[in-house]
């Protein structure tokens, strides 16, 4: 004959009740419920949920990597444009400066049409915009440095007359 097990203290080891058709449906429905609402929430991957760190501060929630910076972006960019076009042309006449010959830079500066123009308009009276008289402003120092290392020299007693020949000498009649 079987003797009955025995605990670690040396009773008879207690029999286990055994369950009913009934409980064991329970517990089975239980698992299997528990199994079906592991995971995450429906939507959670379009809408994640905030989480606060600890206080409940709203500034301290873990920000959605996939959301970009909030700075606004001009749409039209007429504004940067000019500059770059400007430093374009400072960077161009730099390089050219240095290949061209003081005479030649001089020729050039003297037929140049946007020279022409804008003394034209200088002259019927029009006011230049900030650009265009600072571009101005520069040719016309730049033709006086060339003129000066030519030995070209104009007289200074007679500032109108030497505007005058300047302009004739820079339009080329």
């Amino acid at each position: 004959m079987k003797q009955p097990a025995r605990a670690a203290n040396g009773k008879p080891a207690a029999r286990a009740k055994r369950k009913s058709r009934e409980e064991i449906n329970m517990e089975a429905r239980d698992r299997k419920r528990d199994k079906k609402h592991r995971g995450h929430a429906s939507g959670s991957r379009a809408n994640p949920e905030t989480r606060t760190s600890k206080g409940g501060r709203q500034n301290d929630t873990v920000k959605d990597p996939r959301i970009g910076s909030k700075k606004p972006i001009a749409l039209v960019a007429e504004d940067q444009t000019a500059p770059a076009k400007v430093k374009k042309a400072v960077a161009k006449s730099a390089v050219e400066k240095a290949r061209l010959t003081p005479e030649e830079e001089l020729a050039k500066l003297e037929n140049d049409p946007r020279l022409d123009n804008l003394l034209d308009r200088l002259e019927s009276g029009e006011t230049l915009s900030a650009e265009d008289q600072g571009w101005l402003d520069a040719a016309l120092d730049r033709i006086d440095e060339l003129m000066e290392q030519l030995g070209i020299a104009m007289d200074d007693d007679e500032d109108e007359q030497a505007e005058e020949d300047m302009y004739r000498l820079l339009k080329g009649s």
